[in-house]
């Protein structure tokens, strides 16, 4: 009979455990996991014990129940402090941890030592096991490590109660029960039934009682609950970078937003696959103002139809781990419904709309002006670069031209017109920089060079907030990489992200060639024009290096309309100098 009751024990206690795991969450206190593993344990010692025939069993069957008793009180205590939010120093954890290791090893000593047994006798009483024992120091020692662990936690538990107003009550008051019903039955369990230990009983008790908090406390956790409610949100998705712009990981919807993350390895650095950059944009802008994190991104559907685009609303935030800022999290809202249905309520009124475009195209067209002139205004406070921007822009038509010939090349129409129309754009930090340093006739010191070079990442800063509000995203990106990059080189000695090989926007390492072409086949206050052939050399020279070697072909091939058109500007300002 006894044996039968310890087994129902057993097998109510891994029903119980099989429960919690069946219902079992990540969020999950991990102490109360230990409690549920560590229970079916000790209860299957005891029905060993219950069936041992011999000392040598009995002892084996105590010490796998002791297993129980020597841990249980601590993983309690430590659920009951977890859930009451109240942190202990590493070390106490640990010097805890160390007590009951020390309790149990005691034990293991048992049939080798007196100090846990004092002496032992083994006896089959009425079919019972009966091992009779006299006990020593160390199990004193195991009671009051029981008793000081049982007090503990019932402080924490009343403290809680009084102090703490966020810790959930129905929670508090069910961790009293399985606490004092684990140490009643260490004390009382035993003396209540002649041979049978009601340890176990008070165990699976417990168990019971901590199935209803597990499957409670969780809805207390509004963090965690949060999060797993906007994860099953399907119309949302999640990228998570670090502060070095590394990927961390993502959703499936964000990946079907971002298709390249399918060819992204975890730690890969984001930005410079043509599907990222629009992102990688994203993130950049939020670095230098978190306040500005609200953006708009469109993706194309496969079948060309706009009005089958998906429209997202996106946001950057910081990437939290507890209270310490790791990276960045990017979110991307499904918003398109909600749009299709502004759009809707716009076609009712087609002439509105079409008055709407024409007043845009306008507004356009006098932004696209007022670019220009801001671009000739800062160009004008520079008395070395003279109709430099005038000629760059040619440069770079001339050079896109040779480029969409080559084989294998796929340049598209609009991307040749975002490079060209962004050329222009590309010295606009200057506006930033110190008039001291912009006019000074002759070279700069190093001092004054590091000033000047600002002027690339400013430029970028200005070309964003200019065309913050624009919707074409793609002219965006492609002049905020042509202001930002154009200094970069191949070999990663550029300036200012030192960013190297492919990782420089293509936009930026085409508008690099011009730029540099025009500064050595142009007079400057501090050297005279280079002769085409010297340009040449030095051009050549600096693929690989300086220069993207892959643009080499279309540099040749451009070399003899770059040099007619810079005869030409240097006869025209001969005729205008005379």
């Amino acid at each position: 009979m006894v044996s039968i009751f310890y087994a129902s024990l057993v097998a109510v206690s891994l029903i119980c455990s099989g429960v919690y795991f069946y219902i079992w969450h990540k969020h999950f206190d991990v102490n109360i996991t230990l409690i549920f593993t560590i229970i079916p344990i000790a209860c299957i010692g005891e029905l060993l014990y219950s069936l041992s025939e011999n000392i040598n069993e009995a002892v084996i069957a105590i010490k796998v129940i002791y297993l129980g008793g020597s841990f249980l009180q601590l993983f309690i205590l430590m659920s009951i402090l977890n859930l009451c939010q109240i942190e202990i120093r590493r070390w106490f954890r640990v010097l805890l941890y160390a007590i009951c290791v020390v309790i149990y090893g005691s034990a293991l000593t048992i049939g080798f030592s007196d100090m846990f047994y004092k002496s032992l006798s083994f006896d089959i009483i009425s079919g019972v096991s009966v091992l009779s024992r006299e006990y020593g120091w160390m199990h004193t020692a195991f009671y009051a490590v029981v008793v000081v662990y049982f007090a503990a936690g019932l402080s924490v538990i009343i403290y809680s109660l009084r102090k703490k107003r966020q810790i959930p009550r129905t929670i508090i008051s069910l961790l009293l029960i399985p606490d004092i019903i684990c140490v009643l039955s260490y004390f009382i369990g035993k003396k209540l039934i002649s041979h049978v230990d009601l340890v176990p009983l008070g165990y699976v008790m417990a168990q019971i009682v901590y199935i209803f908090i597990a499957n409670r406390m969780n809805l207390y956790n509004v963090s965690d609950t949060a999060i797993d409610s906007m994860v099953q949100e399907q119309s949302i998705g999640y990228i998570s970078f670090d502060f070095r712009y590394r990927y961390l990981g993502s959703n499936e919807t964000a990946r079907l937003v971002v298709p390249d993350l399918d060819k992204l390895a975890v730690d890969d650095v984001f930005g410079y696959k043509p599907s990222e950059r629009r992102v990688r944009h994203y993130l950049n802008s939020f670095e230098r103002d978190p306040e500005k994190n609200e953006f708009v991104y469109r993706l194309h559907s496969t079948d060309g139809k706009e009005e089958n685009d998906r429209i997202y609303n996106v946001s950057v935030n910081y990437l939290y781990e507890g209270s310490r800022k790791r990276g960045y999290i990017v979110t991307f809202k499904d918003d398109t419904a909600n749009r299709k249905y502004i759009q809707l309520l716009d076609s009712y009124n087609e002439n509105l709309q079409q008055e709407v475009e024409a007043k845009t195209k306008s507004i356009i067209e006098m932004h696209d002006n007022l670019i220009m002139s801001l671009a000739m205004m800062v160009e004008s406070r520079d008395n070395s670069t003279g109709g430099h921007i005038r000629r760059t822009s040619e440069g770079v038509r001339i050079l896109t031209d040779e480029l969409r010939r080559e084989e294998g090349r796929s340049l598209s129409e609009d991307f040749c017109r975002d490079v060209i129309k962004a050329a222009p754009m590309h010295d606009l930090g200057k506006i930033a920089v110190d008039d001291a340093v912009l006019r000074k006739p002759g070279r700069f010191t190093d001092e004054e060079f590091e000033k000047m070079k600002h002027h690339a990442a400013e430029g970028a800063r200005v070309i964003h907030e200019i065309l913050l509000h624009t919707n074409d995203n793609s002219f965006k990106a492609v002049a905020e990489n042509v202001a930002h990059y154009h200094h970069e080189r191949w070999d990663g000695s550029g300036y200012p992200e030192g960013l190297s090989g492919e990782q420089i926007p293509f936009e930026a390492r085409i508008m690099a060639i011009a730029d540099v072409y025009d500064a050595l086949v142009s007079k400057r206050v501090y050297k005279d024009a280079y002769s085409f052939e010297k340009a040449d050399a030095i051009i050549l020279e600096g693929m690989g290096t300086q220069f993207d070697p892959g643009l080499k072909e279309a540099y040749i091939n451009a070399r003899p309309r770059l040099e007619e058109y810079y005869r030409k500007e240097a006869e025209r300002a001969e005729a205008a100098g005379a």
